[in-house]
């Protein structure tokens, strides 16, 4: 798994992963953390989306405009820095024509909180809507096969109900935290993962219903993980990881570990 520009060849099979953004909440510079995901399989590609926070939206549009193009998003918990770009990008694809079926993956709830949001920001819009949209909940022991990809989801620690996502197929998977400390339940889903996407606030410190990335370290090497994407670090913190990468690299042994920037691309 490297870092480069892809143009997918849809021969064969690949999993590339997009970071569309990797900031935390009230990051001025850097847009909140969002992934895409292009799946191919033989000559059927499929595009997903996790987490669509408030700044995620012009990301998406700059690398995906074609309106039909996303085949699904997850949703990792309702914190706006997770969520709350979701009235924009769904009004946006009204507004465009789009008419393909969108699915929406979440947790318990996934189907109201998304109308009460689209309701707060574009009253009266999602009856407007003219695509159809799925909504699926995946929950603890209640995997979702859709797209040719299996979805798993485990409870991680944080402020809000936070769900841990694996998506795998063809023994390929990528482990999403959204926010929050591992857990012994999220730690057992991230087992073997190629790719562990984390959120990792602080260095070391122990904030409550964070991670950090001595514990994102420990724990991807405890889960014999390939890769290690850290992501949703604090805006005041983020240039001190950089400065002691070399360290970080040193502490992770044969884990690759990076902290990508806005547009980095990988693939499986």
């Amino acid at each position: 798994m490297t870092y480069e520009d892809v143009t997918p060849n849809y021969g064969g099979f690949m999993i590339e992963v997009i970071f569309l953004g990797v900031g935390e909440a009230f990051d001025e510079e850097l847009p909140n953390t969002s992934i895409l995901i292009h799946y191919v399989e033989g000559t059927s590609p499929v595009t997903l989306l996790l987490d669509c926070g408030f700044t995620a939206p012009p990301q998406f549009w700059i690398e995906e405009p074609e309106v039909d193009k996303l085949d699904g998003i997850w949703i990792s918990h309702f914190h706006g820095d997770h969520y709350f770009g979701l009235p924009a990008l769904l009004v946006r694809f009204w507004e465009e024509g789009r008419s393909k079926v969108l699915t929406i993956l979440g947790q318990k709830g996934i189907d109201s909180f998304t109308r009460k949001s689209l309701d707060l920001a574009y009253p009266g819009f999602y009856e407007k809507l003219e695509f159809p949209i799925r909504f699926l909940e995946v929950e603890p022991k209640k995997d979702v096969e859709i797209f040719g990809l299996t979805f798993q989801a485990a409870d991680n620690s944080h402020s809000q109900r936070d769900l841990a996502l694996r998506i795998e197929a063809h023994g390929k998977s990528i482990y999403y935290s959204g926010d929050g400390k591992a857990t012994p339940e999220s730690m057992a889903l991230a087992k073997g993962s190629q790719l562990i996407i984390h959120e990792a606030f602080h260095i070391e410190t122990e904030i409550p219903g964070h991670g950090s990335i001595t514990g994102s370290i420990d724990m991807a090497k405890r889960c014999e993980a390939s890769n290690l994407a850290l992501v949703h670090i604090q805006r005041n913190v983020r240039r001190q990881v950089i400065d002691r990468m070399q360290q970080f690299t040193h502490m992770a042994g044969s884990l690759n570990v990076m902290v990508p920037e806005p547009g980095y691309r990988m693939t499986l």
